[in-house]
């Protein structure tokens, strides 16, 4: 992949299971709203519609953000990580991104007791 030219669908690299993650930010607060995945199918609908599509793993099928609660996510910007595996994906969102009605999923902290800080070299 040349870094000065844009890359296409065919230029990322989708894992065995025809899967590529998606992480989606809002574009104008660039709060991290969710992290879902794309298949090659799902990824062009979001580039013909220019609403997000998604590939759902828990049901084998593709489902579009909002179809049933109204809260569709309006691609303003789609870019691609250096490794061609990830997606970030900029987004107007139209309500809250997560099915609880929270409006990121990442809404829960984990308790401090879990986990240990390290400074990193």
């Amino acid at each position: 992949m040349s870094d000065d030219l844009p890359l296409t669908i065919d230029d990322l690299r989708f894992d065995e299971r025809g899967l590529i993650t998606a992480v989606i930010q809002d574009a104008a607060t660039l709060q991290v709203l969710m992290v879902a995945w794309m298949s090659a199918a799902s990824l062009r609908l979001t580039l013909a519609t220019g609403e997000t599509h998604f590939w759902s793993r828990s049901r084998g099928e593709l489902w579009h953000k909002g179809a049933t609660s109204g809260n569709v996510q309006r691609v303003r910007d789609i870019r691609v990580d250096c490794d061609g595996d990830t997606l970030l994906i900029l987004v107007d969102p139209a309500g809250p991104a997560c099915h609880t009605g929270n409006q990121t999923c990442f809404y829960r902290e984990l308790a401090s007791d879990d986990y240990t800080t390290k400074d990193i070299p």
